[in-house]
């Protein structure tokens, strides 16, 4: 049997992606609250998540996002991560900015913990894909984008995206 690229890249893509949800999923999580929810978006999905991100930068001005879709199109897959904005009722705390848990709540704050968990779990994914040579890049266009379309639960307040690609030559590089 010959097998050609085209046979089995996406495949593999498919396979570092679900390590990598896997990955953040099993990253360490402050007082051990999992707020994370994970996505993996392909097909017909991702290529709406592309034109989203696009026409965020052609409506904003903000020429980032439409490049970013662009590289979301030459992508094969993409991970979504997102987090839910709850206070872990650490004492003593204060990383938020706000004297305690309940004056955050009081003023509609985000728990410090909340985002730095999303950025171990980014870590996470991204060290799996690095392991297995895939080209990626953390876009927050894309998690911009997927919350505007209303991909995650409606609690998830803050996301990212990491997508991947298997080609001679890396779509996130020389943008």
């Amino acid at each position: 049997m010959i097998q050609k690229h085209v046979d089995f890249e996406e495949k593999a893509a498919l396979t570092v992606v679900e390590l990598m949800a896997a990955a953040a999923r099993t990253a360490p999580k402050g007082c051990g609250i999992d707020n994370l929810e994970t996505l993996i978006v392909t097909g017909k999905e991702k290529d709406a998540l592309a034109q989203k991100m696009k026409d965020i930068g052609r409506e904003t001005g903000v020429s980032f996002f439409e490049r970013d879709g662009y590289c979301l199109d030459n992508s094969m897959v993409i991970l979504l991560l997102g987090t839910r904005i709850a206070t872990t009722g650490l004492p003593n705390c204060g990383f938020c900015g706000y004297e305690n848990c309940e004056e955050n709540k009081k003023n509609d704050g985000i728990c410090a913990f909340n985002t730095g968990d999303l950025g171990i779990a980014i870590g996470s994914a991204v060290s799996i894909a690095a392991d297995h040579r895939c080209d990626n890049r953390v876009l927050f266009s894309a998690g911009r984008a997927a919350l505007d379309l209303n991909y995650f639960s409606e609690d998830i307040k803050i996301a990212y995206g990491i997508p991947l690609s298997i080609s001679g030559k890396s779509p996130f590089f020389d943008r």
